[in-house]
């Protein structure tokens, strides 16, 4: 990794706690009792079709190459995560930071030849290992 990279990452880290507790705090008050109206009377499933929506938008922005519609896009993603979450929440079901630590989870237990000792060398050997894991994921559930 260059110098600035690494640079550019650590700054990126140092702050991205901050912002992320911003955003998390910001939808939970759109979410309150105070909040704003549209945004308490969603649920899981009324919010779906925004969901695929976004998801369409930043297809677009992506095959279109377009790197500023892209950024306003996942932005968009992201907002659909931490709203459900924040409704998950409010029930009693989940929360964003069980959300992120099973995320956290799934990528190291997914990954062996990165985090553990499994050796590939070719993007087949991701593959074969990634299929074998998920295969074993199903089972045990």
């Amino acid at each position: 990794m260059k110098k600035n990279s690494k640079k550019k990452f650590d700054d990126i880290y140092k702050r991205a706690g901050k912002y992320f507790v911003k955003l998390l705090k910001v939808m939970h008050k759109l979410y309150s009792k105070n909040g704003c109206p549209w945004d308490r009377t969603q649920t899981h499933k009324s919010l779906l079709k925004f969901l695929y929506e976004e998801v369409d938008e930043f297809n677009f922005a992506v095959k279109a190459r377009n790197y500023e519609n892209m950024k306003e896009e996942i932005g968009d993603i992201l907002l659909q995560v931490v709203f459900h979450c924040e409704i998950a929440l409010t029930k009693g079901k989940f929360d964003i930071l069980e959300v992120i630590k099973s995320l956290i989870d799934k990528l190291i237990r997914r990954h062996p030849h990165v985090f553990g000792n499994e050796k590939c060398y070719t993007k087949k050997d991701v593959m074969k290992i990634w299929k074998k894991i998920k295969e074993k994921e199903k089972e045990e559930k």
